[in-house]
């Protein structure tokens, strides 16, 4: 089936995070479409948690926030002796890494550098 650009992105919104195939087979057909439709294996309900939990994440400034002390630590303008230092860099590390999983978890594309 041929869709132009907009119509496609109609059909993607109209879906819901539903695999397009999917939607129009039941949608062509008069069929309900399955309640919990797998995306790269996750379902829908779960790619909305896992979005959720992606903006709480980023609504909290906490990967911001620990880099800003790591970077303090590592000119001196914070004074922590070398275990509070390590302590730091790898909280922003942990954070960074829990990011990056929930972005692969959701399918989505890490754009940072």
């Amino acid at each position: 089936m041929r869709l132009t650009p907009e119509e496609r992105a109609r059909l993607e919104h109209e879906a819901a995070g539903a695999p397009l195939g999917t939607y129009i087979k039941a949608k062509a057909l008069g069929a309900p479409l399955p309640s919990r439709v797998r995306r790269n294996g996750v379902s829908v309900e779960d790619r909305q948690a896992l979005a959720k939990v992606l903006a709480l994440l980023g609504g909290t400034r906490l990967a911001s926030n620990l880099n800003q002390l790591a970077r303090l630590a590592n000119t001196g303008a914070l004074p922590v002796d070398p275990l509070t230092e390590e302590g730091l860099t790898d909280a922003v590390s942990v954070v960074r890494e829990i990011r990056l999983l929930l972005l692969i978890a959701l399918g989505m594309k890490d754009d940072t550098p």
